[in-house]
């Protein structure tokens, strides 16, 4: 797999519902630790409210959970992790929090609340693709720093990394194609001087999209 989909950030919504109050959070997270530290975050902020439904999803290991948290069974937590599998969503950790307001909604009017409070959260903060980079040390002189790196972002990559000794070495990373884009303005601009070694790959994020792929 060389890209795959998560949060661009965190995100907090609200829903109101025949006077009940939905509090809709998302955020990106990397492991089940870090999703269960955040669902706990919330119980503690919002001791006072009758429902913490929650759902996460993590790509290492394909790790999926979630809970309807005393509401009825298949009402919340699993309508709300849809969400996240509809849009391919992935390290992500979701509670939709509820204060009950006295009138009941029956298991269609949960399912839809606690769909709509994951699914605005995720809109609120929408989806970045993270693609799998390729990361280069670049040699590099004094005189010829400046037009390395704008050749590297001319290429669409970044500079991760700079050391600095008796010259210059760049910790690039390239987009797919960019690297190859690349070899030949390095060997022109150095006249064949200097050449990059592969160091290894790593997944970066892109540009924040919508939840709907726009």
């Amino acid at each position: 797999m060389t890209e795959y989909f998560v949060p661009t950030g965190a995100s907090e919504t609200e829903l109101v519902e025949k006077r009940s109050r939905f509090l809709g959070r998302v955020w990106p997270v990397e492991s089940e630790e870090e999703a269960r530290a955040r669902i706990e975050e919330i119980r503690k902020k919002h001791y006072d409210a009758r429902h913490h439904c929650w759902c996460y999803r993590i790509r290492e290991g394909g790790v999926e959970r979630y809970s309807d948290d005393g509401e009825p069974q298949g009402t919340a937590g699993q309508p709300m992790l849809n969400v996240f599998q509809r849009e391919s969503v992935t390290n992500v950790c979701c509670v939709v929090t509820r204060y009950f307001g006295g009138v009941l909604l029956g298991a269609g009017g949960l399912t839809r609340a606690y769909t709509k409070g994951a699914k605005d959260a995720l809109d609120a903060v929408g989806i970045s693709t993270m693609s799998l980079w390729t990361l280069w040390d670049v040699p590099c002189t004094y005189p010829l720093f400046e037009r390395v790196k704008l050749e590297i972002t001319a290429c669409g990559g970044v500079v991760r990394d700079t050391a600095y000794g008796a010259d210059i070495r760049l910790r690039a990373a390239f987009p797919a194609g960019g690297a190859e884009q690349f070899v030949p303005r390095l060997t022109e601009l150095s006249a064949g001087s200097l050449a990059m070694e592969a160091a290894g790959e790593e997944f970066l994020p892109g540009p924040r999209e919508s939840a709907n792929g726009t």
